[in-house]
């Protein structure tokens, strides 16, 4: 069963995609834990050298339990194809080697994950694909930095760690007639919130690791998009091999089946942490959404259906005071993802910047009290309790 577009979110996430009545009778799809499928016959391997049969060959090349996951993402998100990954990671590398070629032109803003910034800047220049980047929501200098061989535009919405959020129908304004892709991370948005591909967007790419997983207890990442361009970026993962095993796809699909209410759920504590935490009078500032107060509130309300579960915020105090914090909380575990059930908290000046100089982190935005809270599906006052002992 591969589903139907007009089911609601929480039926996709349970029946799409799913193998319904597999030769087992298992109400799970199976985990086809091997490397290689093998041949009845010599006629078998001719069928498939030709085309004219679709089987599995080898574990590199896909394997059924990734399929099923690759399907039910797919209608998620409302997109043609997908392709699954090994890491969020490797789905944004493979994706840009896939789609550019030697002198080509990139566009990338400022605030893009940093490892993914890395990429462009340092590993791009080596194969001679010049890397532009440009301020989050500058349109301008967005329009200005097109050059005649920009082939991509590369950014997310909400961003880490502010949330900032990319106005979706200006962006696809500037490069819709250019013949430039977009490409947007929706890793903090979800399919659930938001869906840029109805909005122009070319592929979206997701980090599954964290909502789409939501249990903290895989590495996994997601390309989503038509399959003329979803294709090009399978076959380079053929050859770079970063192919998702299948225990990790069954545990994709197993979470995902609890996505809706996951979402529903962690709609609702972000924005009840998110105006207590405004009101605490030891917190300066708050960054969500879905305040008021938020520079992009307005764009979010327009654009997303819920504004997720990160809560980034800036603690009153020196960094000393800030780990104190940290170390004090009871319930909120101090870790560098999000998306999961659990509570993490984050202090990116010294776990995610710990290699740049104070200097270097304020340059970038990462000031000395900065904390992202991803939070999770505990009871919302109790999260709230937690971190107002913490800072007591």
């Amino acid at each position: 069963m591969k589903g139907d577009k007009d089911w609601g979110i929480s039926t996709k996430a349970v029946h799409a995609g799913e193998i319904r009545y597999n030769e087992y009778g298992s109400v799970t799809t199976p985990i086809v834990q091997t490397s290689t499928f093998i041949f009845k016959n010599i006629d078998e391997i001719k069928k498939l050298a030709v085309g004219a049969v679709e089987r599995f060959e080898y574990g590199r090349y896909g394997h059924p339990t990734q399929i099923a996951a690759e399907h039910k993402l797919a209608f998620l998100e409302g997109a043609e194809d997908a392709v699954l990954f090994s890491s969020g990671m490797s789905a944004i590398t493979t994706t840009l080697f896939g789609l550019l070629k030697s002198g080509d032109h990139i566009i990338i803003t400022d605030d893009a994950y940093r490892r993914t910034l890395e990429f462009c800047k340092a590993c791009l220049v080596k194969f001679d694909i010049e890397c532009t980047v440009v301020k989050m929501c500058d349109y301008e200098a967005m329009e200005k930095a097109i050059k005649p061989n920009t082939r991509l535009f590369f950014s997310e919405s909400p961003t880490n760690p502010y949330l900032n959020i990319m106005d979706l129908e200006r962006l696809i304004g500037i490069f819709k007639d250019k013949g430039i892709l977009v490409v947007s991370d929706s890793t903090f948005a979800t399919p659930y919130n938001q869906k840029p591909l109805e909005y122009g967007v070319d592929i979206v790419i997701h980090s599954a690791t964290k909502y789409l997983a939501g249990h903290n207890d895989l590495l996994s990442g997601v390309v989503l998009g038509s399959k003329k361009l979803v294709e090009p970026v399978r076959e380079f993962l053929k050859i770079t091999g970063g192919v998702i095993d299948p225990n990790s796809a069954y545990l994709l699909i197993r979470g995902l089946k609890t996505f809706g209410l996951r979402m529903e759920r962690l709609n609702e504590n972000g924005q009840i942490v998110a105006e207590g935490l405004e009101r605490h009078p030891k917190i300066s500032r708050v960054y969500y959404p879905g305040l008021p107060s938020h520079p992009h509130h307005d764009v979010a309300k327009a654009q997303m259906k819920g504004f997720g579960a990160v809560v980034t915020f800036e603690v009153e105090g020196d960094c000393e005071y800030v780990l104190n914090f940290l170390s004090r909380l009871k319930i909120i575990n101090i870790g560098p993802s999000l998306g999961g059930v659990e509570s993490l908290i984050t202090h990116p000046a010294t776990i995610s910047y710990y290699d740049k100089t104070r200097k270097e982190r304020l340059a970038l935005g990462i000031k000395d009290g900065l904390i992202r809270l991803a939070v999770g599906v505990e009871n919302a006052e109790d999260i709230i309790a937690d971190i107002e002992q913490a800072l007591a």
